[in-house]
């Protein structure tokens, strides 16, 4: 009676869970994304207090460390939009 109740609960192939789990995983998509555009706008505006601090200061390699706060935010957005249209 045991091993029958089992066959019962094995029956079907699959697809309704994975159904359930992929709509599942794109629900979290647009939160996901969300989080990333906000780190990216937080991350711009550390580098730009950054930057400032550093041109008012009279350092030279301003340039170099703007560039490289630029080139993260621009990875983080660039990231997201391509993951989430990469996925869903």
């Amino acid at each position: 009676m045991a091993v029958s109740t089992l066959g019962a609960y094995a029956e079907g192939d699959g697809s309704a869970g994975i159904t359930k789990a992929t709509s599942m995983l794109t629900g979290y998509f647009d939160p996901a994304t969300k989080l990333i555009y906000a780190a990216g706008a937080i991350v711009g505006l550390i580098g730009a207090i950054k930057v400032y601090s550093k041109f008012s200061s009279g350092d030279p390699d301003t340039g170099k460390t703007a560039g490289s706060w630029f080139g993260a935010c621009v990875f983080l957005i660039v990231a997201a939009t391509v993951l989430r249209s990469f996925f869903l």
